[in-house]
């Protein structure tokens, strides 16, 4: 599609993953906050190592979403791709592991905001600038647009010789 119609198809398509990846990170954002809580009251574990396991069961459920929800026309099926697009799933997400509970602990241990609510807020915005991060990452470098198959290679035709009258010069 070319012309001025390329344009907002392009933006429709990136609205809906946006609106995809939102659904999917909603229900992570719940799960997250929801097992955090519940760590923080039935057990004794300090606030980074609750959220730390949140985090990491949040991600289990979010990469499930991902692929199958919001990704699922970009993913292969083949063994070696299937392992590539875990790896690099797994890396990024340890990135923003990193990412949102350094904010908890910056706020938690550094500024000295420790209570229910104050851990709650300062997860939230971890969680947001980590999203930012995961959104990128994710659609460009473990959910890419698979290269369109090769048909037809470009056939290769030989430069046109020049005929001696032109080569005399």
């Amino acid at each position: 599609m070319s012309g001025r119609h390329a344009l907002p198809t392009r933006t429709g398509k990136l609205y809906g993953e946006i609106a995809k990846f939102g659904l999917v990170g909603a229900s992570g954002f719940v799960v997250n906050l929801a097992v955090f809580n519940a760590i923080r009251s039935f057990t004794q574990w300090q606030t980074v190592r609750a959220s730390v396991a949140a985090t990491i069961v949040a991600i289990m459920t979010n990469y499930l979403g991902l692929r199958y929800f919001t990704y699922r026309e970009r993913t292969q099926e083949d063994r070696g791709s299937k392992r590539r697009e875990m790896g690099l799933f797994l890396f990024f997400s340890a990135v923003g592991l990193v990412i949102e509970n350094g904010v908890l602990y910056a706020a938690t241990y550094g500024l000295g905001f420790d209570g229910t609510i104050a851990n709650n807020v300062s997860k939230f915005v971890g969680i947001g600038i980590a999203t930012l991060f995961r959104f990128w990452s994710y659609r460009t470098w473990v959910f890419r647009t698979a290269a369109p198959p090769a048909d037809d290679p470009v056939p290769v035709y030989p430069e046109p010789v020049l005929s001696g009258a032109l080569e005399r010069g």
